[in-house]
């Protein structure tokens, strides 16, 4: 032994020299390298063996279950049966033996091992591994060590990794089910005998009725059995440490087993209500405070233990709720279990003498209260619609314990997460009524109380009248994921409550909000009297503190309510229009006044005493009150439609005095945030609206000439573009409700070119310097006029892109000699890829809105231009060097021959054969071998374009010819170029980016469905197997996983063009070309493929195959060298 001896002290002293913090990272790699040496050689394991039983250094003895951690999962198979049966005698002894001693993570890692060695050979060679742990559950002394074997065996044995063949997979979770009754039985056994032996001690007089826990009639009314409230309303027991500690692990295997295993009838009655009874731990408040024992302070941790097992109870409820599929003998069960959850809803939400809801729930565990949430959101989400059915299931006493619980969070994330579950249950509600039309005012007169309830007390929660020390410590700066602020995040949410209740019951949601939004306006209208005048302007004469507190919550409150009303707009239009006229109207005068009242007086640019406060609520209001006035866009055209012929003062008298509150903002000197929703609003108008007599009021007239003004300031960019695009579209669109001989295009016309012709004035003067060398000053100068008069003209087309062909018409004779201008420039700025990139989001906008309207021989002259200029060095240049904005550039250009290809008819099919060669011979060699993803994808669409809409221009194929000969045999053109874009589909498959892969992929797939790709000659003669054989290999090295669903059907799509070829041919020649795995093995793989023509079976297939090949690899590279298998 004394080598053993010897290398156990050297091991011991390697293992502290590499964790010293002295050591350096040189000695650390040459440590590691010795390390892995020794544990590579044959017999290792002995010493390893030797060194668990004899050292007390934790790194060591982690070191040596490593070894055999490495051993039995990658080497098993080549140790000899003798060596085998040795390890699994030992190592279980020196569990039993050391268990209590070791370190909790040694013993843990020792259980894993043993268990590795089940998982590979249990039952055959270790035929007692499962008896053992039972036996160990079964001994009052291994009881716990019992219970982490059993936990580890579920979570290593019934959702094995991939180092396992399927049918082995598929044994161990067969044999894992057959022990799944006696498993719950004995965990049941232990959890309730520690109960009852425990409340035995306890046994202590019922609580009297002033404490506040005896069961309330909801009680009565929900568990229908007198005797099971009783027996919840027991006091919990008081459990030492080592009970404490066998329960928790119970509840860990529980939860793990409920994970996998199916309902059914094995999850017994009393194992539920053990699980209950533990799940009250967690909202027992008296569980926190035990009375302490000699003093000691314990009992603080104690109460946490406690509040664990509680935790962990209701992981194993939660996981038998995200259950979907339920078993008709189960449901029973469920009912039983959702009336003890609210039961303890009950418990949690209960006011006493001592404490509130609130305080109550703040001394709960937050993670008890999370797992709760979790439990109420599966039910509302899975289960609601099977259980309301129950008559003996009150569901409206469970939404009154909801609302109870919701409104009493203690934190704002428990909140969000309670609204979460309002949504879900009013989402259920509004698809209940509109599948049961018949009954909609049944369900609603059910469920009115409540929902008006919601809908208040939501409103409450997002004022600060009623809220203001939660609602002052949202954060409001910092934005999220989704770029928004935590208050915007607050808002929005409630707000989505609030209108999902307006869709269900609109007469009382409009009574309940607009009353409190008119009482909060008339504290804004009001505040025109404190304004006086100072001498540098006008100030609020507001000044104490008290005052300003007050006026910052009032005005925070507007600006939600405001938003509140604004998310309701869409409830008061379409078929409801003229039963909620009256409602509307109202709302939409007040916000019109509100607004004026901003502009006339100018609140946004007056002196207040805490500038720093008020000054941004004041002009948050300002911008709401647009914003909210620009959601009733859709209605006020309604309005316009419905009304136009008979009165229609009061509408010109909303649209007229909207327009005053608009134009004295459109200005430079306002601040942005007002500016933008004024501009938004006037787009809304000129769009939306459309009113004839738009051009004619005079506001309408001061902004033309403001915009058109070359001396006037211009507007910041956002702004410009915005307004540019209200009135152009003020000109362009037609009007509604007039036929077309009343739409006076002609003088609209010549309008909108005088417009244009303004707005571009600079840019169409750069023409005739675009030939001359550009100074430095000069080309900045220049740079910015392009860019800003480009961003106007885009924006211009896009907006009437869909709109009709005499606005488009219209627009391109006002743009024409601009688009002239910009592609007589554009070679001039070739080298500058920022202006190049604003150019190229021209034409593409230009080819996408108005591609008929320039005419086949500009476009043509547009595409020529480009594909010259888009030279093979060109492309290098702007993708290789040019960093993201080069590749914008070439990303643009693909797209406007996306365009191109699209287009139906003969024009521009002239134009293929060089866009192909332009993308196989320039684009693709530059960008085939690079890792990056940039300009791929559209190369790709482009190339799937031209195929899509193209078709013909690779098949030939004519109905005569197929029906003369019985079969379509089309005729074959440009066979070399397809030849290239397949071979280039299925390079993009070997490479890493899995968007692309998905992508291609999809493209494939959509050609076969379209065109039937896979069944063509050619793909099938020369490329379908080549393909198949690609996307097996991806499969096989597990590189694009979360795609694998994807390419198992697009393999049974391939293969069913010819199932006999792909079993008697290709399945045969792709097993002798995998290396790795020997002709036996291969017989198997082949042998285990079934012949199975549908598409399920034969995808499961296919996954076996490549499970078991990998599995086989990782078998034969662990064998020793020089090891004969028979």
């Amino acid at each position: 032994m004394a080598s053993e001896e010897a290398s156990l002290r050297a091991l011991e002293s390697l293992m502290t020299e590499f964790f010293h913090n002295c050591t350096t990272n040189e000695r650390k790699r040459e440590i590691e390298e010795l390390l892995n040496n020794f544990a590579q050689q044959i017999g290792a394991w002995r010493f390893c063996l030797y060194f668990l039983s004899s050292t007390r250094n934790d790194y060591v003895m982690m070191y040596s279950l490593t070894v055999f951690e490495n051993l039995i999962n990658k080497m098993w198979l080549g140790v000899p049966s003798q060596d085998k049966m040795e390890i699994r005698s030992c190592l279980p002894k020196l569990l039993l033996a050391h268990h209590k001693t070791l370190p909790y993570f040694i013993r843990n890692k020792l259980c894993k091992v043993i268990v590795d060695i089940g998982r590979q050979d249990w039952p055959m060679f270790y035929h007692d591994f499962f008896t053992n742990i039972l036996q160990l559950i079964q001994s009052p002394v291994t009881t716990p060590l019992g219970l982490i074997m059993l936990k580890t065996t579920s979570e290593e044995l019934a959702c094995p990794r991939e180092d396992l063949s399927v049918a082995r997979k598929d044994e161990l979770r067969k044999l894992l089910l057959d022990q799944v009754q006696t498993v719950l039985g004995l965990l049941t056994g232990i959890l309730e005998s520690i109960w009852d032996k425990h409340s035995v001690t306890a046994a202590t007089p019922p609580p009297s009725p002033t404490s506040g826990e005896s069961g309330g009639d909801l009680l009565s009314s929900l568990l229908q059995s007198p005797s099971a409230a009783k027996i919840l309303n027991q006091p919990i027991p008081i459990l030492d440490t080592e009970s404490e500690y066998i329960c928790s692990l119970a509840l860990e295997c529980l939860a793990h087993l409920f994970s996998w295993i199916p309902l059914s009838t094995s999850i017994t009655p009393s194992l539920l209500t053990t699980i209950f009874h533990f799940a009250r731990f967690g909202c027992d408040t008296r569980a926190r405070k035990m009375p302490s024992v000699n003093g000691s302070s314990q009992n603080s941790v104690l109460g946490q233990e406690r509040g664990r097992l509680g935790i962990l109870a209701m992981s194993c409820i939660n996981e038998l709720m995200s259950k979907n599929c339920v078993p008709m003998e189960f449901e029973e069960y469920l009912l039983r279990m959702f009336q003890q959850t609210f039961y303890l809803l009950q418990k949690i939400t209960k006011e006493n003498n001592a404490h509130s809801v609130k305080s109550r729930l703040e001394e709960l565990d937050e993670s008890y209260i999370e797992k709760f949430t979790d439990f109420l959101r599966l039910f509302v989400s899975v289960h609601l619609r099977r259980i309301e059915s129950y008559s003996q299931f009150p569901v409206v006493e469970f939404l009154a314990l909801l609302f109870k619980y919701t409104f009493h969070q203690p934190t704002h994330e428990g909140y969000f997460s309670c609204l979460d579950i309002w949504t879900l249950f009013l989402d259920y509600l509004t698809s209940k009524i509109k599948s049961r039309l018949a009954d909609k005012e049944a369900v609603l007169n059910r469920y009115e109380d409540a929902l008006v309830l919601l809908l208040t007390e939501v409103l409450n929660r997002i004022q600060f009248r009623y809220n203001q020390a939660q609602l002052e410590e949202l954060d409001d700066e910092t934005l999220d994921d989704d770029q928004q602020t935590e208050w915007q995040r607050y808002l929005r949410q409630s707000l989505e409550v609030v209108a999902k209740v307006m869709e269900l019951l609109p007469t009382h949601a409009f009574s309940t909000l607009f009353p409190v939004l008119q009482d909060n306006l008339e504290v804004y209208l009001g505040l025109q009297q404190f304004v006086v005048t100072s001498g540098t302007g006008h100030r609020l004469n507001i000044t104490a503190e008290n005052d300003c507190r007050r006026l910052h919550c009032s005005l925070r409150d507007i600006s939600s309510l405001l938003q509140a009303v604004g998310r309701l707009a869409e409830y008061f239009i379409g078929d409801v229009f003229a039963a909620r006229f009256n409602d509307a109207l109202t709302v939409v005068e007040r916000l019109v006044k509100v607004t004026l009242y901003g502009s006339q007086i100018k609140l946004y640019n007056i002196e207040t005493a805490v500038p720093s406060v008020l000054k941004p609520d004041l002009l948050d209001v300002h911008a709401q009150s647009l914003a909210a006035l620009q959601a009733y866009s859709h209605w006020l055209a309604q309005f316009y439609s419905e009304v136009h012929r008979q009165n229609p003062e009061r509408f010109i008298s909303l649209v007229s005095t909207s327009l005053e509150a608009i134009t004295p903002l459109i200005s430079s000197k306002v601040q942005e945030k007002l500016l933008l929703s004024a501009c938004h609003l006037l787009v809304s108008l000129a769009t939306t609206v459309r009113p004839v007599f738009l051009i004619s009021i005079p506001a309408v007239q001061k902004v033309f000439n403001r915009i058109t003004d070359t001396s006037a300031q211009r507007l910041p960019d956002k702004a410009q573009v915005l307004v540019c695009r209200a009135l152009s579209n003020v000109l362009l669109l037609p009007w509604p409700n007039l036929p077309e001989s009343e739409q006076q295009w002609a003088v609209r016309s010549t309008n909108h070119a005088s417009l244009i012709s303004a707005l571009t004035r600079e840019y169409r003067n750069l023409k005739s310097n675009a030939i001359l060398p550009q100074r430095k000053v000069r080309l900045e100068d220049t740079k910015v006029i392009i860019h800003q008069t480009l961003r106007i003209l885009e924006d211009i087309v896009e907006s009437i892109s869909g709109e009709s062909t005499k606005s488009r018409q219209i627009c391109y004779q006002s743009l024409q000699e601009s688009v002239q201008v910009s592609l007589a420039l554009f070679p001039a700025f070739i080298h500058q890829s920022d202006v190049t990139d604003e150019m190229l989001s021209f034409f593409l906008t230009l080819f996408q809105g108005l591609r008929v309207q320039m005419g086949v021989p500009f476009t043509e002259q547009i595409i020529q231009t480009f594909l010259n200029m888009f030279t093979r060095e060109q492309l290098a240049e702007s993708i290789l060097h040019e960093g993201s904005t080069g590749c914008r550039v070439v990303e643009k250009f693909l797209k406007i021959l996306q365009v191109v290809v699209q287009e139906p008819g003969q024009v521009f099919k002239p134009f293929l054969p060089s866009i192909i060669s332009l993308c196989m011979e320039q684009v693709y060699p530059i960008i085939a071998e690079r890792s990056s993803p940039d300009v791929k994808a559209e190369l790709f669409e482009l190339l799937f374009r031209v195929l899509h809409h193209n078709w013909r221009y690779f098949f030939k194929s004519s109905v005569l010819a197929s029906v003369q000969r019985g079969i379509a045999e089309e005729q074959m053109e440009n066979q070399a170029q397809f030849s290239a874009i397949m071979q280039a589909f299925g390079q993009s498959f070997l490479q890493p980016d899995i968007h692309l892969f998905k992508q291609n992929l999809f493209y494939l797939e959509t050609l076969n469905t379209k065109q039937k790709l896979y069944h063509k000659k050619i793909f099938r003669t020369t490329m379908l197997f080549q393909f198949v054989n690609v996307l097996l290999q991806v499969l096989v090295h597990k590189s694009h996983d979360l795609l694998q669903e994807e390419i198992g059907i697009a393999i049974y799509n391939m293969a069913s063009v010819d199932f006999d070829s792909f079993y008697s041919a290709f399945l045969p020649e792709f097993l002798a070309s995998c290396d790795g795995v020997d002709s036996n093995q291969k017989h198997v793989l082949g042998r285990n493929f079934k012949m199975d023509r549908d598409l399920p079976s034969f995808t499961q297939n296919v996954h076996r195959l490549v499970n078991d090949l990998r599995y086989y690899r990782l078998c034969n590279d662990s064998l020793p060298p020089g090891t004969v298998k028979l």
